[in-house]
């Protein structure tokens, strides 16, 4: 297959009408058609049932729309990672791209940073601070060589890992709450809060669940309504550094334990994304 024919299906199977898919890629809708015809002659295997009204995807188009993102996806990487080292070499300075969540652990990201630069042969490490399931797509993407990456709630398929901590969640909540007062509560207890419900993260793949709470884009966003008395939060207990006065965290017994692990493509080959890793494991971290 030619990644130009993936290009052409894909289009069609998210747009399942071949007018929208023949306007997205810029191309007349007759030669489309055939491309899809022809595609489908060359695997034996019917990719979509159409009808004068109606577009599907069959079986066996589904797979092709799953493995075909895939393809496309490290198509893409594979282009920009090579026009980054091109443009590294040029400047004389090799350097990495590290992506996080922007809530993450500032001391863990501070130690690693810090012990890397230390080392023999250090490059410059540039470091890219993301949303809440950004990481992972940013490194699937060639735009980051290695992620901080945290489980159960990142996808670390496709990637090698090390795991460097883990750790309990707490509850965020305004200081001058009740529950503030206790050691420790379970999730029941916060599940229904009055005028402090768990937030909406914008999250096409569905990692994070939904809670009833505002959409916020952000961790300091989210605290920002926490103080103000408009939600709470849920999250790894490392987040207590980043929370002022006004501001209370409790140990949720029940939540589960978060590990923090740094991932990289399983296909890297570079010694200085190896050196980062084996700093990164030396360093780890403690709550």
């Amino acid at each position: 297959m030619e990644t130009r024919e993936l290009r052409y299906f894909v289009a069609v199977a998210e747009e399942l009408h071949f007018g929208r898919a023949a306007q997205r890629l810029g191309i007349a809708q007759p030669p489309l058609s055939r491309a899809i015809q022809q595609l489908e002659r060359r695997l034996g295997a019917a990719l979509l049932d159409r009808t004068s009204r109606t577009v599907a995807l069959t079986e066996a188009g589904g797979v092709l729309l799953t493995e075909g993102r895939a393809a496309l996806d490290q198509v893409d990487a594979a282009e920009r990672r090579t026009r980054r080292a091109a443009l590294s070499a040029t400047a004389g300075s090799p350097g990495l791209v590290l992506v996080t969540k922007a809530s993450a652990s500032s001391e863990l990201l501070a130690k690693l940073l810090d012990a890397y630069a230390a080392e023999p042969g250090a490059v410059p490490v540039e470091v890219i601070l993301c949303g809440p399931a950004e990481q992972a797509r940013l490194l699937r993407q060639g735009r980051a060589d290695v992620a901080l990456l945290h489980r159960p709630f990142d996808s670390t398929a496709g990637f090698d890992t090390e795991d460097l901590g883990t750790e309990g969640q707490v509850v965020v909540l305004p200081s001058a709450h009740p529950l503030t007062a206790r050691a420790q509560v379970h999730m029941a207890d916060i599940a229904g809060l009055p005028g402090l419900p768990l937030p909406r993260w914008p999250d096409p793949d569905g990692i994070y669940p939904p809670g009833p709470g505002p959409q916020v884009r952000d961790h300091a966003q989210l605290l920002q309504l926490v103080a103000l008395g408009r939600a709470c939060a849920v999250s790894p207990e490392s987040c207590r550094a980043q929370l002022h006065g006004d501001l209370a965290a409790v140990p949720v017994l029940d939540a589960p334990t978060v590990t923090t692990v740094i991932a990289w493509p399983s296909h890297s080959r570079s010694r200085a994304v190896a050196d980062l890793v084996r700093t990164a494991t030396r360093v780890q971290f403690q709550v």
